[in-house]
């Protein structure tokens, strides 16, 4: 059973209500100073091959490749129908992302401000994705199924955030940078998760083979060195 933490402080948004769509805001509220682990140092460097540019960043053991994909890859999740009003990929294209409305299925998300994300802690059912490459994610990133990187419904994107999971005290630092994961037709609890890993952070965690596993995620304070 998913488990949230809940204080007496409401997350602040900004709320759209687009015709014939029902609104979905974060369904927890947060409680102040709770972030916890310290401080985390973020080096960045850059690689340029064959035109193409790569970020990357480290934090402590963890390690993480960025590449902007070509804005005619498809999306991981296809199912995004706009983001803050506009079509996906132009509201990317704009860099419209980080923390606005979108809608799926008919449901606008609203994530919560980046204030309020400082202080988030949750835990529930992660699981994970990695048959999307060649994909782009919801940042405009190209997907890589390798990485340490995640989906997530509420949070504003991209975002660095702890991941332990419950059953087997694991813990690794994963860079949120994608939308999800939302119900499906074949599997309507799917919705129910609170966070979509890549595959590399799930052979990570261990829960690979498994599929799905209980999870505490938590916001991560980190500054650029």
């Amino acid at each position: 059973m998913q488990k949230r933490f809940y204080s007496l402080l409401l997350l602040p948004g900004v709320f759209l209500i687009m015709p014939g769509c029902s609104l979905v805001s974060a369904p927890f509220k947060v409680a102040k100073g709770a972030v916890t682990g310290g401080v985390w140092v973020v080096k960045t460097t850059y690689e340029v091959t064959a035109g193409t540019t790569k970020v990357i960043y480290r934090i402590g053991e963890f390690t993480y490749e960025v590449v902007k994909a070509p804005i005619g890859w498809a999306l991981t999740h296809e199912e995004i129908e706009s983001i803050d009003g506009l079509p996906a990929k132009e509201a990317i294209r704009q860099g419209r992302v980080k923390a606005s409305p979108y809608v799926v299925g008919g449901k606008t998300y609203v994530p919560m401000s980046a204030e309020a994300a400082q202080r988030y802690r949750e835990e529930g059912i992660a699981s994970w994705y990695g048959y999307e490459s060649g994909r782009m994610t919801a940042t405009g990133e190209a997907f890589n199924p390798n990485g340490l990187t995640a989906a997530h419904k509420y949070l504003p994107i991209p975002m660095f955030v702890q991941v332990t999971n419950l059953e087997n005290g694991k813990s690794i630092i994963v860079r949120v940078n994608d939308r999800g994961p939302f119900p499906s037709g074949q599997n309507p609890t799917s919705g129910d998760r609170i966070i979509d890993l890549s595959l590399g952070a799930a052979k990570r965690l261990g829960f690979y083979a498994k599929g799905t596993t209980m999870v505490r995620v938590e916001a991560i304070q980190v500054k650029e060195e």
